[in-house]
């Protein structure tokens, strides 16, 4: 983590189900500052749609995640998403409380539930970091995620296999690494079980790539533009 969190880092990925761009995603940290007195980076992933495509409309989601940086593995400490087309901000808040074990929901501002926390955990965001730390070895891994008023799991199987790839953010192919998983959560538009994923072949593992199940049928996520600078 220390070495990924070296760089400021921004993707940005198209959204593809079948022939047709159903729209993009761009992920980045923001920054970091604090939070209750303790150090976080702020991660955003900011989804927008193909107005363009018949039945899906003009949508633009943004989903933010205080993520607690350790010597191992990261941890959300608050999680929430903005629903900008609507004009609703924080309609979903996830806050973790680790020292009573408790997460609290909140949609609109309103406490809707409260969920055990037994574990360091996530609302799945986190696994744009997470995953990397793993990719390109024989480790597998589960991630502990909070959505939908439920605590699931993301469990993935790495690989040390190398596959030239091609991606618009490139010139040439690149080589990357595999992995799969299934996600027992539901996750934006419908994510849910499994997937695969590729990773550039590199010190800081790019996510490049992703297939995935949505709630009517697959979607491919591919990386179309990636910057980075020394923070």
């Amino acid at each position: 983590m220390e070495e990924l969190l070296q760089w400021k880092e921004v993707f940005t990925y198209k959204v593809k189900f079948g022939f047709f761009k159903l729209g993009e995603v761009k992920t980045t940290i923001i920054k970091d500052t604090t939070y209750q007195g303790q150090k976080i980076w702020w991660l955003r992933t900011v989804i927008t749609s193909n107005s363009g495509i018949p039945f899906v409309g003009e949508e633009e989601n943004h989903y933010n995640t205080f993520m607690v940086e350790t010597d191992s593995t990261p941890y959300t400490k608050l999680y929430w998403r903005d629903n900008l087309d609507e004009n609703e901000f924080e309609a979903e808040v996830y806050e973790y409380d680790y020292e009573n074990e408790k997460v609290y929901i909140l949609e609109n501002m309103t406490p809707v539930d409260t969920l055990e926390l037994t574990e360091p955990s996530s609302s799945g965001q986190l696994i744009f970091y997470y995953s990397r730390l793993f990719a390109g070895t024989n480790q597998d891994y589960r991630l502990p995620v909070y959505l939908e008023r439920e605590k699931g799991y993301i469990d993935a199987t790495n690989s040390t296999k190398i596959e030239k790839r091609r991606y618009d953010a490139f010139d040439d192919p690149v080589k990357t690494y595999f992995s799969e998983g299934d996600a027992d959560i539901d996750g934006p538009f419908g994510f849910r079980g499994k997937y695969k994923a590729w990773y550039i072949a590199d010190d800081l593992r790019v996510p490049a790539e992703a297939h995935a199940k949505v709630w009517r049928g697959n979607v491919k996520v591919q990386l179309i533009d990636y910057k980075k600078e020394r923070r």
